[in-house]
């Protein structure tokens, strides 16, 4: 059994430029982590602190369709050697871009219910940067 995060948020912002932040190295490093080269399908990734430097995330990037859906998978330390995946989805709306979150696979013991916890609040945090980067609030 797994946990699954979903989240969603409207931005004032094209899908191409919401694609930006969420593949382009230096983009993604202005609200979330920096990987060294760009994400692309059939590839693997890893991110890191854009302050400390530090390998934070990697996995593979299972599918990349530009402008409409993202999906990587998503290892962190404290996962140990669990694997879970995250999917995007970017679709229009009238002003904007609806961009949608799957984070599943998630370990959903009560024992790791405190990473799903961390996880969900930093996905918070991290889609609020991304809206002010992208609105330049």
């Amino acid at each position: 059994m797994t946990n699954t995060l979903n989240k969603t948020i409207y931005l004032k912002a094209t899908k191409a430029d919401v694609w930006a932040f969420l593949t382009d190295p230096d983009k993604l490093a202005m609200w979330f982590h920096k990987p060294k080269v760009a994400l692309a399908q059939g590839d693997a990734y890893a991110m890191y602190g854009t302050t400390s430097g530090d390998k934070l995330m990697w996995g593979d990037v299972v599918a990349a369709n530009p402008h409409d859906y993202l999906e990587y998978t998503f290892t962190i330390a404290p996962m140990g050697d669990a694997v879970s995946t995250v999917k995007w989805t970017l679709e229009d709306v009238a002003g904007g871009t609806r961009l949608s979150l799957v984070h599943e696979g998630l370990p959903a013991t009560e024992e790791a219910f405190g990473l799903t916890l961390a996880l969900d609040k930093g996905w918070e945090g991290h889609f609020a940067d991304l809206r002010k980067a992208l609105h330049d609030d």
